[in-house]
C-alpha cells in the first residue's frame, strides 16, 4: 500500500503538488456519494426505524432484544465471513450482499405493528445481523481506503451524513403521518411500507460503486483493496492485529462510541409521545449531519497541526460525551419517579428533548472521530479490510453483549429507564 495509507496519526499529511485529472464518475467523492446512498437505504433507514423509539412500537423491549440479536450475529459475520467474501467476490459485491438483509427486519416491524406478530422481528433481526456485519465491514474498508489523505475528514463527514439522512427522511415521513398523535403508543404501520421499499433499493444502488481499480484519485495514487491469503492465514492475521498494541488501546474508544445508540432511542420511546418521537427523529438527524460535517472540516484543516487537531477533537468529543451522560443520569432518575409522557405542547418537554438531540449529536461526533483514528492504523491494503472487520465486530460485540452493551441491557426494562440498579426489585 502507499505511504499515505500507512501514515501514523502523529504524522502530518499535506496535499501533493500535482493534481491529476479525474472523471467525475470515477472520483472519490462520486464513490462517497454512492457509498452514502447505500448507507442511507440500509443502515440509515434502520436507524430511522430505531429513532422512532423502540422501532416504532409501543414498548421498546422486544425490538431491543431483536437488536441485541442483530449485533451479536454481526460479530460473527464481521470476524468470520467478511474476509473470505472479499477474497472471493471482491469488495463491491460484498457491499451489495451486505445490503440485502435489512428489508426483512423492516418487514418484521411492519407485521408486529399491524398484527402483533413477533416471530418475524426475530427472524428479520437474524438476517439483518448476518448481512449488516458484512456491509459494515465493506463500507468501512471503502471509506478508509478510497479518499485522498487530505480529503479524509470531508469524505467521512459526507458519507456519514447519509446515515443520518435516512433518519431525517424517516422522521419526516413519520412526522407527516403521526403529527396529530399527542399520546404514547406505536407509530402508524403505513410508515414501514415506505421503509421496506427503500431498503429493497439498497443492492441496486451498490451496483453503481466503482471497484477499487476503477477509482481515480486526485493525488494519482491507485486504490488497492483486496485479500490474497486463505482462510486460516487470514484468521491468524486478524487475531494478530486484534492484539496489536495500537488496536487494543482504542477498544475503549470503540465501546464508548457504540454505547449511547440504544440508550438514546429507548429514552425517546419511554418518555415522549408518538409525534414528539417523530419530531426527534427528524431534528436529531439534522443536528447529527451538521456537527459531523463540522468535525470533518476541522479534521482536514491544514492550518493546525495534525497532532493538535487530534488532541482538540479528542478532548472536545469525549468531554461533551461525559457532560451529556451526567445530565442524562439526573433527568432519567427524575423521570423514573414521575413517569411522564411528554408531548411537544407540554411544560418541561424541552429539557428532556434537548438531551436526546445532544446524545444523537455526540454519537455522530464519536463515530467521526473513531474513523479518523482507525484510518491511521492500517499499514497496507490488506490491513484496511482486517481493521474494518475488527472495528465493526468489536463495536457490535460492545453493543450486544458487553457491560457497555445497551441493546443487550436495555431489553431488560430497568436498564433502559434508570441507571440505579437498586430500583430493579421495585
Amino acid at each position: 500500500m502507499t505511504d499515505n495509507m500507512s501514515k501514523s496519526i502523529n504524522q502530518e499529511v499535506t496535499p501533493v503538488d500535482t493534481t491529476y485529472p479525474v472523471k467525475w464518475y470515477r472520483s472519490t467523492f462520486y464513490n462517497a456519494l454512492i457509498l452514502g446512498i447505500c448507507n442511507l437505504l440500509a443502515p440509515g433507514i434502520w436507524g430511522a426505524m430505531n429513532s422512532l423509539g423502540g422501532g416504532g412500537s409501543e414498548s421498546p423491549y422486544l425490538v431491543n432484544a431483536a437488536n441485541a440479536l442483530t449485533f451479536g450475529l454481526m460479530v460473527v459475520s464481521c470476524f468470520f465471513f467478511s474476509g473470505p467474501l472479499v477474497r472471493t467476490i471482491g469488495i463491491k459485491y460484498t457491499l451489495i450482499l451486505g445490503t440485502m438483509g435489512y428489508a426483512p427486519f423492516a418487514a418484521g416491524l411492519y407485521v408486529n405493528n399491524r398484527y402483533g406478530v413477533s416471530w418475524l422481528i426475530l427472524l428479520g433481526a437474524a438476517l439483518c445481523g448476518l448481512s449488516a456485519g458484512i456491509f459494515w465491514m465493506a463500507e468501512a474498508a471503502v471509506a478508509l481506503s478510497y479518499p485522498e489523505p487530505y480529503n479524509q475528514g470531508r469524505f467521512l463527514g459526507f458519507w456519514l451524513s447519509f446515515r443520518v439522512g435516512g433518519q431525517i427522511l424517516g422522521g419526516a415521513i413519520n412526522l407527516g403521518v403521526n403529527a396529530h398523535r399527542a399520546t404514547a403508543g406505536s407509530v402508524s404501520y403505513a410508515v414501514f411500507i415506505v421503509f421496506i421499499a427503500l431498503q429493497a433499493l439498497g443492492p441496486f444502488a451498490g451496483l453503481l460503486l466503482n471497484k477499487p481499480e476503477k477509482v481515480q484519485r486526485s493525488d494519482g495514487v491507485a486504490v488497492k483493496l483486496g485479500l490474497t491469503h486463505g482462510g486460516l492465514t487470514e484468521f491468524k492475521a486478524m487475531a494478530k492485529l486484534f492484539i496489536r498494541k495500537d488496536f487494543v488501546l482504542i477498544i475503549p474508544l470503540i465501546c464508548q462510541a457504540a454505547y449511547s445508540e440504544a440508550v438514546m432511542f429507548t429514552f425517546e420511546d419511554l418518555w415522549f409521545s408518538v409525534r414528539a418521537r417523530a419530531l426527534g427523529s427528524f431534528l436529531s438527524g439534522i443536528v447529527a449531519l451538521t456537527v459531523g460535517n463540522l468535525l470533518g472540516a476541522f479534521i482536514d484543516n491544514r492550518s493546525i497541526s495534525l497532532k493538535k487537531r487530534s488532541r482538540i477533537a479528542f478532548f472536545v468529543v469525549l468531554g461533551l460525551q461525559g457532560a451529556w451522560w451526567i445530565w442524562g443520569t439526573v433527568i432519567v432518575t427524575e423521570f423514573r419517579a414521575s413517569q411522564p409522557v411528554y408531548d411537544w405542547s407540554d411544560p418541561g418537554f424541552g429539557r428532556g428533548f434537548a438531551l436526546f438531540l445532544f446524545l444523537v449529536a455526540g454519537f455522530q461526533l464519536n463515530y467521526m472521530f473513531l474513523y479518523f483514528v482507525v484510518g491511521n492504523l492500517a499499514r497496507d491494503e490488506e490491513e484496511v479490510i482486517r481493521i474494518a472487520g475488527l472495528l465493526r465486530g468489536t463495536e457490535s460485540a460492545a453493543q450486544a453483549v458487553s457491560l457497555t452493551s445497551q441493546y443487550g441491557l436495555s431489553s431488560i426494562s430497568i436498564m433502559a429507564s434508570v441507571g440505579d440498579w437498586r430500583d430493579a426489585g421495585r
